[in-house]
């Protein structure tokens, strides 16, 4: 059943379970070129009415691009677009719009000094009334249970926010085609299965549905049918409930996926040690850190899940140093390797043995008109890349072409600008850049959001390994998959208070989901460790 029964070689006939119903939306030989590379060639596509069709591929296979020329922000060099049957050319977002195309983008298309409510109103194309638009969003988004307060101001929101506000902004045009890339990388499982029966009924009223996700559960549980690219070709057409996780991945990435695998160990010392963390937040909207208290020991690797907007960020930026605690903070609330580090400014931080991997790839973890050899100055500095006050730019080039090399980052060379590079490869240079700086004590936000299976694969056995060589590791992500697969022990962040620490194999995701919406009981900052810590592996690791 998995890997050829549903299977239809691209262009050899309909898709799986397509309705009898004229498509919706027919791509016939898309083709678009860019100076280095072919994002689509050829690429054949329909979605029927009232179908929800998936769209899979790796980082850089070409998924964007074809969603960006249908909803009219890229023009293809070659091909037609068909709408409900009729050629057309698809010239300008306003224009996909007005045929009644929405998208969800990944990243996100949002003015940071402008409201929730003045961003949504951007994309209006009839007139509006910010007020009774506010009243609107707020009910649309309680709906589908996305909340989202309209006069925030989208520089104070988190990542997981701003994707909220994405996918409200998107409903709220009722469209007749609604394209959705990576929109569940934010949500509790409660959460999703509130916005998969949305997206039926949705479906039942005759909306078409392109779903863009990496997680091939979803996939296989909520869509129809599944086209798969491949360096910008399609490789097949599938009925996803009827493939494997592996015939899936393999027709994707075009190879098998090793398993994870984790060397013996045993845990030490705790090398990154909060102790009793309040911090109140600095932004009105944002959360306060109540009595946040956990260890994390060298060679163990510690999962904070949590619904983004719940302290994640205010927590990354008291142990990053970003954030200034102030005198009235115990210099050992935070302390780094046994070091007081609370009073510490992030470079100070570094000396200890920190390394850091923030949320945001563009614009934090990486300065998008930069090259990788001028992003590697960024937190690499110190791996002789300066003397005397000058830059060795032999030495920049020297670490991002090591880096490049050992994290199997797919780009033109150190040379390459950030912004060139697909999310997965610049994750991976990201994360690479810190693991080769030898740290201590590793702390990554969110290390495969909205990264394919083979890069997520890539960077979640890099951190297996780092944690093998005695580094402590705190993995704060919203991927419970994610946080299942590699940790020892999980807890969860929920209205700026910490729940008690599980080991992974003494939990599951609906625990940890009822702990994602607060759900804890009483007792808050329960990160103490055990007295004894479990050996990394014990217990089998939960899937989700």
């Amino acid at each position: 059943m998995g890997d050829s029964s549903s299977r239809q070689a691209a262009g050899t006939g309909p898709e799986p379970g397509a309705s009898r119903a004229a498509p919706r939306l027919a791509l016939s030989g898309i083709t678009k070129q860019y100076p280095a590379v072919r994002a689509n060639d050829d690429v054949t596509l329909s979605v029927a009415p009232g179908e929800i069709h998936a769209l899979l591929g790796e980082n850089g296979a070409g998924k964007s691009t074809l969603m960006k020329i249908v909803y009219g922000a890229v023009r293809p060099d070659a091909g037609e677009i068909r709408w409900e049957g009729q050629v057309v050319e698809i010239a300008s977002p306003a224009a996909a719009r007005k045929l009644g195309i929405g998208m969800v983008f990944q990243h996100f298309s949002l003015f940071e000094t402008l409201t929730v409510g003045e961003n949504i109103a951007l994309a209006l194309d009839e007139p509006f009334d910010l007020k009774a638009l506010g009243k609107r969003i707020k009910e649309v988004s309680a709906q589908y249970g996305l909340d989202v307060d309209p006069q925030r101001h989208v520089h104070s929101l988190t990542v997981g926010e701003r994707q909220r506000v994405e996918i409200v902004r998107c409903l709220l045009q009722n469209p007749r085609l609604l394209i959705m890339d990576e929109p569940t990388s934010v949500l509790t499982p409660q959460a999703v299965r509130k916005l998969f029966d949305t997206l039926r009924r949705l479906a039942s009223e005759g909306c078409s549905i392109l779903y863009i996700s990496h997680k091939l559960d979803e996939i296989q549980e909520l869509c129809d049918t599944a086209t798969v690219l491949r360096g910008g070709k399609v490789t097949g057409n599938v009925i996803p409930r009827e493939e494997t996780h592996a015939s899936l991945a393999r027709l994707m990435v075009g190879r098998e996926l090793p398993d994870y695998t984790r060397r013996p160990h045993t845990p030490g010392d705790v090398l990154l040690d909060v102790k009793h963390l309040s911090v109140p937040s600095e932004d009105p909207f944002g959360t306060t850190l109540t009595d946040v208290t956990f260890g994390v020991h060298a060679g163990e690797i510690f999962g904070i899940a949590g619904v983004s907007g719940n302290g994640q960020a205010e927590l990354l930026a008291a142990l990053s140093g970003e954030a200034h605690m102030g005198r009235h903070v115990p210099a050992d609330t935070v302390s780094i390797c046994g070091k007081p580090a609370a009073r510490l400014a992030a470079g100070a931080r570094r000396r200890l043995g920190f390394a850091f991997v923030p949320e945001e790839r563009l614009g934090r973890g990486a300065v998008p008109a930069m090259s990788l050899s001028e992003n590697a100055l960024l937190t690499a500095h110190r791996e002789g890349m300066v003397r005397s006050g000058w830059l060795r730019t032999d030495a920049m080039r020297a670490f991002a072409e090591r880096c490049i090399g050992a994290f199997d980052v797919r780009c033109s060379g150190p040379d390459a600008l950030a912004q060139s590079l697909s999310g997965g490869n610049l994750q991976k240079y990201i994360v690479g850049r810190e693991i080769l700086q030898a740290p201590k004590v590793l702390v990554v936000a969110q290390p495969t959001w909205g990264v394919d299976v083979g890069a997520s694969a890539f960077i979640r056995q890099q951190l297996l390994d780092l944690s093998a060589r005695g580094v402590a590791i705190l993995v704060i992500s919203e991927e419970l998959d994610e946080l299942f697969d590699i940790c020892d022990r999980i807890a969860v962040l929920a209205g700026g208070r910490l729940s008690p620490a599980r080991l992974t194999g003494e939990t599951n995701a609906e625990e940890i989901g009822r702990w994602m919406a607060g759900l804890f009981g009483e007792r808050a900052g329960g990160g103490e460790p055990p007295a004894e810590p479990a050996a990394p592996g014990a217990g089998p690791a939960a899937h989700v």
